[in-house]
């Protein structure tokens, strides 16, 4: 039986679709030179043409203007009407408001229903159990733990890598077990980095006794994959760049056939760049199982190898490279051709369409995930500090940073509407509110500020939960199939919302009943790996090895060097 309840919330309202606004220039943004094309990624930067100041790394946002030249848009809150093609989520400083039936039933889980707070809160105390989430988690469940979170330190919402940061410092605070509210192989990754810490007595839990799987981290873990490992990395020296959205054991095997390094979606071009630095020009780079990512990396790197020189190119992306050492790394990235996530591969074309006829005023955010069409949407937005490409952390900071800077730079009362569209799953949108009205409630309140997130989703993407009660007919998600929708973008994960309140309540019931053991033990992370070996080194060390290479690599800012070693001998 359900536990939840959603409550009729009176700072929800649902507003009418508005129209877009014509695009007027932005005030105080300084000018670059135009595109020769829609197409184009970037332009051929001539003499006459306004610089760009520097690479944002951080944010894989291209440029910050130098020049003085301003365009302008209006910050005027735009009018209401009905020619809106997206669902979206207008946040005020004390409210939210809703258009279209996936952002109403998106919105209604924002506000929690007290009674689960005040139950979940009492439980995790009472067990002294830490949980880990995703981003991308069910927006019911985010918006609980975001209210309990208010009084009870041990939860953390983040990306892939810092949940298991999270999770040793929740140990450290004395949690007894972690809940991980993910895939399976985020579940994996945290018991492996607490173990890593000291800390193999505390247990991870899943909410899901069933397989939690994800397609992206399946595509590395067939056959084609291990081939494609093999062919690739012969004749020149090779270096494996996987993501570490993939499990333990893909990692363990890729280490063992060629030197792997794991890398983020906010860290990969840094990665790519400093290795093919440190190791020479005839580096050859394995990247996967992404093949979006990996295809929008080199289309970056094609570009920046023929649009700038030498000496920007080492001022502004890495000291060590030149248009010569680009183009090598371009040719020499070769990327797996078979992997995608569910979430992003549906923000082709037909979305891009849309948000190119409609919504041309609106800063663009996407996932280095998506498919290219939408990459260079974004990518072109960037230029002009309009977009982000990057991870989810980066695509909150950037909102984030966006909505500071209109509350410190505003000076009229007229009410300012800063519009986004969200180019990855529809869950991190809890965070995005909570990060959103923090930062208006610390604003003056004459000054006026709205942002609206916009779901490049269709607007009839919502699905029936089968329950009785009225206020619970709508949750995120499509009738189409996982929770994807072919007239738009995909809404939501269907392997993260296996994740649900009712299981965790559930698992920590079991938990809080001390005597369930048989039980608990089918929510631990998949153990496909203990006791078995590689050679002569332990199969969970092995996996392990890429991600200790990576965090190396973040804290020095250099390839460890026996990483290195090893793949110049894997030449010879």
């Amino acid at each position: 039986m359900r536990r939840s309840t959603i409550s009729k919330l009176s700072f929800i309202k649902l507003r009418a679709p508005q129209a877009p606004t014509d695009r007027i220039p932005k005030v105080g943004k300084p000018a670059f030179a135009a595109f020769p094309s829609p197409g184009s990624l970037f332009h051929t930067i001539s003499s006459n043409d306004a610089t760009l100041s520097s690479w944002r790394t951080n944010e894989c946002s291209i440029a910050q203007p130098l020049k003085n030249n301003h365009r302008h848009f209006s910050t005027a809150a735009a009018p209401l009407g009905s020619n809106e093609e997206f669902p979206s989520l207008l946040i005020k400083r004390d409210s939210i408001e809703a258009s279209g039936a996936f952002a109403e039933a998106t919105a209604t889980y924002l506000d929690p229903d007290p009674t689960n707070v005040q139950d979940l809160a009492n439980l995790m105390e009472k067990t002294q159990t830490g949980i880990v989430a995703h981003y991308y988690m069910d927006v019911e469940l985010q918006g609980v733990l975001t209210a309990v979170k208010q009084s009870y330190e041990n939860i953390g919402v983040a990306d892939s890598l810092k949940m298991g940061d999270m999770a040793v410092d929740m140990a450290r605070r004395g949690a007894k077990q972690i809940i991980c509210l993910g895939v399976d192989f985020m579940a994996e990754s945290v018991q492996a980095i607490l173990h890593k810490n000291g800390f193999e007595h505390v247990p991870v839990y899943r909410a899901d006794q069933r397989k939690i799987g994800c397609s992206l981290a399946e595509s590395a873990e067939q056959d084609v994959y291990r081939a494609w490992l093999q062919k690739e990395s012969e004749g020149n020296a090779a270096l494996h760049v996987i993501y570490i959205n993939t499990s333990l054991e893909t990692k363990a095997v890729s280490s063992s056939m060629v030197p792997t390094i794991t890398c983020t979606s906010s860290n990969v071009l840094q990665t790519l760049l400093q290795s093919s630095a440190q190791i020479g020009p005839n580096l050859k780079v394995l990247y996967g199982p992404d093949t979006y990512m990996g295809q929008n990396l080199q289309r970056l790197l094609q570009v920046v190898s023929e649009s700038w020189d030498d000496e920007r190119i080492a001022r502004e992306l890495h000291p060590m490279h030149n248009q010569a050492s680009i183009q090598h790394l371009r040719s020499n990235l070769k990327v797996f051709p078979s992997g995608n996530c569910v979430v992003h591969h549906m923000f082709g074309a037909s979305v891009v369409d849309t948000v190119q006829r409609h919504y041309d005023d609106c800063y663009v955010t996407a996932h280095l995930e998506v498919p290219g069409e939408m990459f260079e949407v974004a990518m072109i937005k960037s230029l002009t500090d309009d977009g982000v490409v990057g991870s989810t952390s980066n695509i909150l900071n950037f909102i984030q940073r966006k909505v500071q800077e209109e509350a410190d730079s505003k000076t009229s009362t007229d009410t300012s509407r800063l519009r986004f569209i969200l180019g990855t799953e529809a869950g991190m949108v809890t965070s995005i509110v909570k990060s959103v009205q923090e930062i208006l409630k610390a604003t003056d309140q004459s000054k006026n500020i709205d942002a609206e997130i916009i779901f490049p989703v269709a607007a009839e993407a919502v699905t029936s939960t089968g329950e009785s009660d009225d206020a619970l007919k709508l949750v995120p998600g499509v009738s189409g199939g996982e929770g994807c929708s072919t007239a738009g973008g995909c809404a939501t994960c269907p392997y993260m919302k296996m994740n649900d309140l009712d299981s965790v309540m559930d698992l920590l019931t079991m938990i809080d009943e001390g005597n369930k053991e048989p039980q608990l033990q089918k929510h631990l992370p998949p153990d496909r790996l203990s006791g078995r070996s590689i050679g002569d080194k332990s199969a969970t060390d092995l996996g392990y090895e890429a991600i200790l290479c990576m965090r190396s690599f973040m804290k020095e800012q250099r390839i460890p060097e026996d990483l290195c070693e090893r793949v110049v001998q894997g030449q010879q």
